[in-house]
């Protein structure tokens, strides 16, 4: 290794150039990374109820639905049906969009004097402007499922102009046009926007204000820990430096190769920016400690020094990361484990060359120092790393005795862990997007669809009676309040013309019932052009996972026992994705820690060749991720799409801290022979670095605690968290370890 680094501080101009190139060219990639917030998308291929959804929405004209909601406090007035007509016109309108259905275009089936006629609940041409008039309009509408809380709130003082996208429609483009216009009318109504369309636009703009607002803030705390550790500018400066190429060649790579920003990847410039430097300050630690008068030697010894541990440190880290392609069900999370990884791999690269060919052209005074005086000038020792030598031999028993304590505490925690993968929790409560759903869940049942698929002869007596079972039979369920149907159609013109509100068992009756609905826009949300399928459509009220779980099997039992060959049914919507992401989500968790786990031990125990102490080195790591999740459990912090990469991360980041504590002893101990010697130059080779490691990490993932989403929120804080576990366990856990395993020497 020291040749090797000698070759690079001979080419140094060639090594700095390259970088500058490689850097300019992928910088310019950046602009085509897209930004896509919609989890669905990030699905398999293969998901059952991932591509079944994706079928209704081609078949049925888009399972994408969004609602502007206006609130007054009475929409039964001419005022507000004027406005709601404008809004109605306004979005149909909009190129995209498939349906729309509102109060001033939904059908109605109406018994007049001439017989039965199909037409529509409000004349748009002539809207009811006389209070005796209103009330009989207000009357039609609370009588009618179709229309009250569908469409109407119970209560009359809020309706919903719902509209679907077609599958292959921008859905950010939609969106923001929608707001748009409807801002620019200045109505008197509150004014909000709720359903999946939204939810992702919303989140798609706080991905972008995220990365602009907190990256620089990361930058500028990383910096001015760095600065207070190294107490110079170079020291601040070329830590950062790695950092900011790794996350250009990143996200440039991204961009060149079709990659799409996620609510999850939109992590990796801020988990670099503070795990890439660590590469670095071991790295620049190590210069300034053995830096004299021939600096090419002192850069060449100092890499060679450093370049096992930090080279083991950054393939556990990558292990880490990597964990998630091979544990985790979602893309998203699988592309974050790995570009991270890869951007890990370009920190370890440009730590281990760029910065010694830097530091070769600019050595300056910067680190002109030696290996005598530094134990002197470090104040961490004095304060810190030498009260933490004495305390370590004298009662490695009771710092082991402590850590096994709070491990046992926290596993009360674990066993008290929530789960949540409902999007609207991933807004702070006072968000538009947030104050939204929570109306439509109030007024509207929520926003969640649901959609039962039906295949075969949709005129035929047997599967419209199916669909009509359906219904009942889903109502029975606390958590539907509504369904619409070609089935309840048929049989609430069956009952206009005098007979119950039934499907007729004559095909021939049900086909001239047909014709009178045939060619109706809002027929295309229900049937096929070919009569062939059919779907009922839902809405699920709880946000509850287990509520969710258990009407998946209610469900599940209808369709086992009345699926036929003539008449096919499957169920799909938002509450089956949920459990397939909350199943997921303890799949990833448990696989991704566990591959983690074993690369880590594979990978120490055979560089150092001791399987001992590839353990030992796990040891800090399995404590610090049991105080985290028994954290989470007390702060009723639950296991959600970004809280899930936390434990991988933290085995991954802080098994440098433990790499390096054994290295460093490990050599010292076979040199010296002596454990308070050996412990002695451990703390001072690494313990600084590691201090330094920790504050820079830390403070840089706490600044996501200013994150508008929520589950940023919490992935800052246990990161931190995790981080200081790690960092304290390598510096007493395991040296605890250490000693008691070594005591006889």
């Amino acid at each position: 290794m020291k040749k090797l680094s000698e070759i690079v501080i001979k080419n140094k101009w060639i090594v700095i150039a390259s970088v500058i190139l490689i850097t300019v060219f992928l910088g310019l990639q950046i602009p085509k990374v897209r930004i896509n917030s919609d989890v669905v998308s990030s699905l398999p291929a293969t998901d059952e109820d991932a591509v079944l959804l994706k079928k209704v929405g081609d078949k049925f004209g888009g399972n994408r639905m969004g609602m502007v909601i206006l609130e007054a406090e009475n929409v039964f007035t001419t005022e507000v049906l004027q406005h709601v007509k404008q809004v109605t016109d306004s979005i149909r309108q909009t190129e995209g969009v498939s349906s729309v259905t509102s109060l001033t275009n939904a059908m109605e089936i109406k018994e007049t004097e001439e017989g039965v006629e199909v037409g529509r609940l409000v004349d748009e041409d002539n809207l009811p402007e006389t209070p005796e008039d209103m009330a009989k309009l207000k009357e039609r509408a609370m009588s009618n499922e179709m229309y009250k809380g569908a469409i109407v709130s119970e209560d009359g003082t809020a309706t919903i102009v719902i509209f679907t996208l077609f599958d292959t429609a921008d859905i950010q483009k939609i969106a923001d046009e929608v707001k748009q216009k409807t801002a620019a009318m200045n109505l008197p109504e509150k004014i909000y926007y709720a359903g999946s369309p939204m939810l992702i636009t919303s989140i798609s703009k706080l991905i972008s204000t995220d990365l602009k607002m907190l990256f620089p803030i990361a930058l500028l705390v990383i910096a001015a820990v760095l600065l207070i550790s190294f107490r110079s500018f170079k020291g601040m400066a070329l830590p950062l430096l790695v950092c900011f190429i790794s996350i250009i060649w990143v996200i440039g790579i991204m961009g060149l190769a079709g990659f799409e920003m996620t609510m999850v990847s939109n992590n990796i410039p801020i988990v670099l920016l503070a795990v890439g430097n660590a590469y670095a300050i071991h790295v620049l630690h190590r210069i300034k400690q053995l830096y004299n008068s021939r600096a090419k030697d002192a850069i060449a010894l100092a890499v060679s020094s450093v370049a096992i541990p930090v080279l083991l440190a950054a393939l556990t880290t990558m292990a880490g990361f990597l964990s998630f392609i091979f544990g985790s069900y979602l893309r998203m999370i699988r592309d974050f484990g790995l570009f991270t990884a890869l951007g890990t791999f370009f920190a370890l690269l440009l730590s281990l060359y760029f910065i010694p060919a830097v530091v070769s052209v600019f050595p300056g005074k910067t680190f002109r120092s030696n290996k005598e005086n530094f134990k002197k000038e470090s104040r961490s020792w004095k304060y810190m790393l030498e009260p933490l030598h004495h305390l370590l031999l004298r009662y490695p028993k009771r710092i082991l005795l402590s850590w096994i304590l709070l491990a046992v505490i926290g596993f009360f925690g674990i066993a008290i862990i929530q789960r949540n993968v409902d999007i609207k929790n991933y807004f702070k409560k006072n968000n538009p997007a947030r104050i939204a759903e929570d109306l439509m869940t109030r007024k509207f049942g929520g926003t969640k669809p649901v959609f039962v698929y039906f295949r075969g002869d949709v005129q035929s007596p047997e599967l419209l009676k199916t669909m009509m079972k359906m219904e009942e039979y889903m109502k029975q369920s606390p958590d539907i309040i509504t369904t619409q149907s070609i089935a309840g159609l048929v049989a609430d013109l069956n009952k206009a013309f005098g007979k119950e509100r039934q499907i007729p068992d004559e095909k021939d009756m049900i086909e001239q019932l047909w014709f009178m609905i045939d060619g109706n826009e809002n027929l295309k949300k229900f049937v096929s052009d070919d009569l062939t399928e059919a779907v009922i459509i839902s809405k699920f009220i709880s946000s509850d996972n287990n509520a969710k779980i258990a009407f998946k099997e209610y469900i599940r039992k209808f369709i086992d026992e009345n699926s036929t060959e003539t008449c096919h049914i499957e169920v799909t919507g938002m509450p089956f994705i949920d459990v397939t992401m909350d199943r997921s989500l303890i799949n990833s968790q448990f696989w991704s820690v566990l591959i983690a786990i074993i690369f880590v031990i594979i990978i120490v125990g055979s560089i150092l060749r001791s399987a001992k102490l590839g353990i030992f080195a796990s040891i800090p790591i399995f404590a610090a991720i049991i105080m985290l999740f028994g954290f989470m459990g007390f702060a009723g912090i639950p296991l959600n799409i970004a809280t899930v990469l936390v434990a991988s991360i933290a085995v991954g980041i802080g098994i440098d801290y433990s790499i390096h504590v054994i290295s460093h002893f490990k050599n010292a101990l076979e040199k010296s022979g002596n454990i308070s010697v050996a412990l002695e130059k451990m703390l001072l080779v690494s313990g600084n670095a590691i201090i330094i490691n920790v504050l820079s990490v830390s403070a840089g993932f706490l600044v996501l605690l200013f994150s508008e989403m929520v589950p940023l929120e919490y992935f800052g804080l246990l990161i931190s968290l995790s981080m200081i576990a790690s960092g304290l366990g390598a510096l007493t856990l395991l040296p605890a370890i250490l000693i008691l395993t070594n005591k006889q020497k």
